[in-house]
């Protein structure tokens, strides 16, 4: 019912991140280094469908990789139909991404020149915000596996990989995100 004014939303994605070892190399460290976080950091996506599961858990990334080009790499574009609506958060400005695929992105607006929003945009942010909370519920309920809350030691990253997708899978058995 939520999502009646947003009938064509295929997924609602964000993304997350995972402290990690910083490693012994420049380049590697300037590669996780996340300008968000402040800390060297593994980065991956979610996808929850408008029902609340889990459908679109990406592999990790270097912590500084950016909204965009996570969203790119992690191959959801080659899932989307014509007609589809991806709702995202401001970091998520893709809609260069998704137009030749002729689908949608809903995110909130922006001031722009603008010195404050209208009523009619202030009314769409909360709108959407409702909507994108339950993304952020998934990605909490991941991240209160105790063994996603250390920071990980870099020689053992693809276990992370590993843990994070098992983790992220393992919410679709819990109690609903979405009451319905």
């Amino acid at each position: 019912d939520s999502f009646r004014k947003f009938p064509s939303t295929r997924v609602i994605i964000d993304a997350t991140e995972f402290k990690i070892q910083t490693p012994f190399s420049l380049l590697r460290q300037s590669q996780v280094f996340s300008q968000y976080k402040s800390i060297t950091t593994a980065k991956a996506l979610l996808g929850i469908a408008p029902s609340g599961s889990v459908t679109l858990v990406s592999q990790l990334y270097t912590g500084g990789i950016s909204d965009k080009e996570i969203t790119k790499q992690a191959g959801i574009l080659t899932l989307l139909e014509r007609g589809d609506n991806v709702m995202a958060d401001r970091g998520f400005v893709m809609n260069d991404l998704l137009k030749p695929l002729e689908c949608t992105l809903n995110i909130p607006p922006f001031l722009n020149n603008q010195r404050q929003f209208s009523e009619d945009q202030v009314k769409e942010i909360q709108e959407i915000a409702n909507l994108r909370i339950h993304v952020e519920r998934a990605i909490s309920r991941i991240k209160t596996f105790k063994i996603l809350q250390n920071v990980f030691p870099i020689n053992q990253a693809g276990l992370l990989n590993q843990i994070w997708t098992v983790c992220a899978l393992l919410v679709n058995f819990q109690s609903p995100i979405i009451a319905q």
